[in-house]
């Protein structure tokens, strides 16, 4: 109860931070950062993970460095990855929480981003988002991702508009030359798409999300064994990293969510954070330092950042390190591929 009641209190602190500044542009007087900031994290829908990582974030930065540096962090929910992006394009916001495959989109200006998006840059790898298929058990055959074409003909939620979500579910289903088009598309969030499984208006979702997504949680509660996520094969994922290799094996263990006997055999790719070229170093360098020297308090709000770890924190970066993120990493001996470092 303690960790549920905290959460919300940090959710609300959050939301009411977010409403108190709305639209506002970051606030830093000198170039250094000396007089602190404000700033605003996009996130994603509340259904998934993204956006309780960021409360997370956004609340140890208030805790650990408003008091002491006067920067403060706070957390939006979005429509994900594409979003964040254009919230950062336009300064509405200075962070954002990205897919690893949009953060390459974006820096290499392909997909479906429609520029280049040359003024973001890394901060460190998150955690890894775990992509969660979910079917009604009576239309799978194979028991793995392939099952989607089965679809065709029938409604299935690929994420929010224009979200990460809905980008990066197109991205595999292109490599396993699935077409979402044949399917009934519904366009939803995490915990809609939860509920119109529920309801039965879609027979299958498409929620990558840290493990586990509440959003699932949440649908196999009240569903049980008439759902299934279905499994990626070696040969699947070698299909999927065609064009983009983000994607890596994941694990699922047997009884992460209600009625789930069997472990999942799934894929996931980085989720990484993301800031503004033109926020000051020095808040970098002081939120990326409280971040990994404060990990246990994050653990403790959502269990995605029981991923984060220091050595993990280049893991799947797609553009250059912010100078502030690179300067606490080599401080602790990191050594900084050189496509991270900015010429």
């Amino acid at each position: 109860m303690h960790k549920r009641q905290f959460l919300k209190s940090a959710l609300c602190l959050a939301t009411a931070a977010a409403l108190g500044l709305g639209a506002a542009t970051a606030t830093a007087s000198t170039d250094n950062g000396s007089e602190g900031g404000q700033y605003i994290m996009g996130t994603a829908t509340t259904g998934g993970t993204f956006y309780p990582v960021g409360v997370a974030l956004s609340t140890l930065v208030r805790v650990k460095l408003e008091p002491t540096h006067n920067i403060s962090v706070s957390a939006i929910s979005s429509a994900g990855s594409a979003e964040n992006l254009r919230l950062m394009d336009d300064n509405q916001a200075q962070f954002g929480i990205l897919q690893a495959l949009y953060g390459a989109w974006a820096w290499h200006g392909e997909g479906p981003v429609p520029k280049a998006y040359d003024n973001v840059r890394s901060i460190s790898m998150l955690w890894q988002n775990v992509e969660h298929f979910v079917m009604r058990s009576n239309r799978v055959e194979s028991g793995t991702i392939d099952d989607l074409s089965n679809l065709y003909g029938r409604g299935f939620s690929i994420g929010a508009r224009n979200s990460g979500t809905e980008g990066s579910g197109r991205q595999i289903l292109a490599g396993l030359e699935i077409d979402p088009e044949q399917m009934n598309l519904a366009y939803l969030g995490y915990g809609p798409s939860a509920d119109s499984m529920q309801n039965g208006n879609i027979d299958g979702m498409n929620i990558p999300a840290g493990v586990p997504a509440s959003a699932v949680t949440s649908a196999f509660a009240n569903m049980g064994n008439n759902l299934s996520i279905l499994n990626v094969t070696e040969e699947q994922l070698e299909r999927i990293n065609a064009d983009y290799p983000v994607w890596s094996p994941y694990e699922i263990p047997a009884g992460t969510y209600p009625s789930q006997d069997e472990p999942v055999h799934t894929i996931a790719q980085p989720n990484i954070l993301v800031v503004n070229a033109d926020v000051p170093e020095e808040h970098v360098y002081q939120i990326t330092k409280a971040m990994f020297e404060n990990l246990p308090f994050l653990n403790n709000i959502h269990p995605a950042t029981r991923d984060m770890a220091l050595e993990k924190a280049l893991d799947g970066l797609p553009m250059p390190l912010h100078p502030g993120a690179a300067r606490y990493f080599q401080e602790q001996g990191l050594e900084i591929p050189e496509h991270l470092l900015e010429g």
